[in-house]
């Protein structure tokens, strides 16, 4: 029995006050699969296009750049399908010593369809972690409602038995670090998951960068993305019970 995402992450309600911002998109025919359901890469561009939005229009002037470290989701109502109408409404929901952490909501033709929270570390243009500026605090921190968050995520290994096969990189992968994109990431979980599932948490050990020799390693219910034998993206998921794609 796989024990659910849910239960390693909180998703806390959107708050009353303080910093959200919404952008508006589209299930489109490059995030669809054949049998029309959202892809999870798609999901996972849909979110980090809305956190990407959401900073550059509050103001920050920095040269951080953020990486995601952990992103968990769940289902909660039908999985989108090509053509479906979203609406992506994001908000801080905590903070660390060098982390914070993202909520976002999906909605597809007016309804919540999916929780989303993401812990995203702050670096400079080297990839080095730089500390959250107050600036940070003062546009978000209304939002956070003092909430605290751990950066610590939990290790992971392969399971005895997990196939194996090689994962090429692709430069159109990496990103402006020469990190493999975390986006490119969920290529790899839908290459061997396929939408709708009920819950998905991708972890980001290390960094993939490029040059690497991956393997992707996998079992029925988790993901792994080893360089050199060492684990540097794992992923755990609750497949959804059969619903006709939706």
């Amino acid at each position: 029995m796989v024990r659910g995402v849910s239960e390693q992450r909180e998703y806390v309600s959107e708050p009353t006050a303080g910093r959200r911002f919404s952008i508006d998109s589209l299930v489109r025919l490059s995030e669809a699969l054949p049998s029309s359901s959202w892809r999870l890469d798609g999901v996972a561009r849909a979110l980090q296009d809305a956190a990407t939005e959401d900073w550059e229009d509050c103001g920050i002037v920095t040269d951080a750049l953020w990486l995601a470290r952990r992103t968990s989701l769940r289902r909660v109502g039908p999985w989108p399908v090509i053509y479906d109408r979203l609406r992506l409404t994001t908000f801080c929901s905590g903070v660390g010593a060098a982390w914070a952490e993202r909520r976002t909501n999906v909605y597809a033709n007016g309804h919540l369809v999916i929780e989303a929270a993401s812990l995203w570390v702050p670096v400079d243009p080297r990839g080095f972690p730089v500390r959250i500026p107050q600036t940070f605090h003062e546009i978000f921190g209304e939002a956070m409602m003092g909430r605290r968050v751990s950066g610590r995520v939990p290790l992971s290994a392969p399971s005895e038995g997990a196939s194996r096969r090689p994962w090429p990189l692709r430069r159109a992968d990496l990103d402006v670090i020469g990190h493999v994109n975390n986006a490119a990431v969920w290529q790899a979980v839908a290459e061997v998951v396929d939408t709708p599932v009920d819950e998905v948490d991708v972890i980001h050990h290390g960094p993939v960068e490029e040059g690497h020799a991956v393997e992707l390693v996998s079992d029925e219910n988790a993901i792994w993305l080893v360089v050199d034998g060492e684990v540097r993206v794992s992923a755990r998921v609750l497949r959804a019970a059969h619903d006709g794609g939706r």
